[in-house]
């Protein structure tokens, strides 16, 4: 079902990708995809630990602490993790928001209100699933907002490997709703837990990021040309920016985000050429993702997917505990049938049409596949439940099991079609080569749109 002709607006979405755009994402695809192999390999290392016989040598290491007392600063090696590292994902995150709310599929509202609706829904069942499910049990409804993420790294990494032929716009639209996901946990993290507020730091932290910021436009040039120098000028910066908004209370990995938002993603007004016309963004994404998805989560997912899951009985009480069961109906039934449910409403009440070159089985697997929620989950996990806590690893042991289930459910789909889409492929070739029309068509809006199903 398509939607009538309109010259102001293309209300079919998400929209066929240009050529860079679709380079773009390619490359996306191929880092995460590295990044989501480590990541479970490092999760799976950590089960393996924490429930060997050397388990105490585990938990002694997650639990190690260093740093700097005066400064709230004396953490354990697991809270470096998730304070420290993981402020590295949170700004690519905030890198590549910015750029789809500047110059990508945020910045329209034709190619945004899918994502966005999408994204809203897939936040919104998971959670009040979550709450049904335990609602009946005391303290422990402050884990509603753990079913709610997408982890970017995990899905993608799925997508790329069952899914060679699918549609450009198909890639897209899981890019941009993993994103605004982000934003959406990034929002709930820095509103619902956040205890205390030390006015101060939060004060001087809020003056530091905008030096930082400052800087990183003033002397974009500099920071685009010589890799070092982001190294010895920006990252001190960023470090005291980090650690005074952790001091104020408010959790650190928001500091990644604020800091990427000050990054400019597109040359300063006029500039066509020299230092001015520098596009940092994309140069801190191509230098910072391989350090993220290769280095910072594969180690937060190791010092956090550690639980000792007890046996038989440890695994019997997770599945029969209210948080576990919340968790896994949230993440492996709430995200599909939230995000299918509020884009269905949508394209109901609205002109807005999916892409003609999608079906709802293609949204049906990509709504799957934003059921893997573990890294941002877990960090909410940490968030919701006190560590070592039964309620806590059973969080964690159902986080991880969601995540394995909807990224089955999902291949099994997107295999499926998949092979569709190839099979199409190999039949609009036999056709080009047979009347002679250049290949170079192969890939044009609605090339894949007969018979999809």
């Amino acid at each position: 079902m398509t939607a009538p002709h309109n010259d102001r607006a293309d209300l079919r979405t998400p929209r066929w990708p240009g050529y860079a755009e679709a380079a773009r994402v390619s490359a996306i695809l191929r880092k995460e995809a590295v990044g989501g192999a480590l990541l479970v390999v490092a999760a799976v290392a950590a089960i393996v630990w924490a429930n060997s016989p050397a388990s105490d040598s585990y938990f002694a290491l997650r639990d190690f602490r260093f740093g700097y007392e005066p400064w709230h600063l004396e953490l354990s090696l697991g809270a470096w993790a998730a304070d420290g590292l993981l402020a590295i994902f949170f700004f690519l995150v905030g890198l590549e928001l910015k750029r789809e709310i500047v110059v990508g599929d945020l910045r329209r509202f034709s190619t945004a209100v899918v994502p966005v609706t999408a994204a809203i829904g897939g936040v919104a069942v998971p959670a009040l699933i979550y709450v049904a499910v335990v609602r009946a049990q005391d303290g422990l409804v402050q884990g509603w907002a753990i079913p709610t993420a997408t982890d970017i790294a995990f899905a993608v990494a799925v997508l790329a490997l069952v899914g060679s032929h699918l549609p450009s716009p198909l890639r897209i639209f899981l890019l941009t709703l993993a994103v605004v996901d982000d934003l959406i946990a990034i929002g709930i993290i820095a509103v619902f837990y956040t205890d205390e507020i030390a006015v101060v730091p939060l004060l001087v932290a809020a003056g530091v990021i905008a030096v930082y910021g400052f800087v990183a436009q003033r002397y974009r040039s500099l920071f685009a040309n010589r890799p070092f120098a982001a190294w010895l000028v920006l990252l001190p910066i960023g470090f005291v920016a980090w650690a005074f908004l952790h001091a104020s209370g408010v959790h650190a990995t928001i500091a990644g985000v604020a800091l990427a938002f000050t990054i400019p993603v597109k040359p300063a007004r006029g500039a066509t050429d020299g230092p001015r016309a520098a596009d940092l963004a994309h140069e801190f994404e191509h230098r910072f993702r391989p350090l993220s998805a290769g280095f910072a989560v594969p180690v937060f997912a190791f010092f956090a997917a550690g639980v000792a899951v007890g046996g038989a009985d440890g695994i019997l009480r997770a599945a029969t505990d209210p948080v576990a069961l919340g968790i896994v109906a949230g993440l492996v039934l709430g995200k599909p049938i939230g995000i299918l449910l509020a884009v269905r409403t949508l394209t109901l009440v609205t002109r807005i049409r999916l892409h003609p070159a999608l079906r709802w089985v293609d949204m049906l697997g990509v709504a799957l596949l934003a059921g893997i929620g573990f890294t941002v989950s877990l960090l909410i996990a940490e968030l919701s439940f006190p560590a070592g806590s039964t309620e806590g690893d059973d969080a964690k042991i159902a986080i991880m099991i969601a995540s394995i289930v909807a990224a089955a459910v999902a291949s099994v789909i997107l295999v499926a079609r998949n092979r569709r889409y190839r099979q199409i492929a190999a039949a609009e070739q036999i056709d080009e080569d047979a009347d002679g029309t250049p290949d170079i068509y192969q890939d044009a809006p609605g090339a894949q749109t007969r018979s999809a199903e």
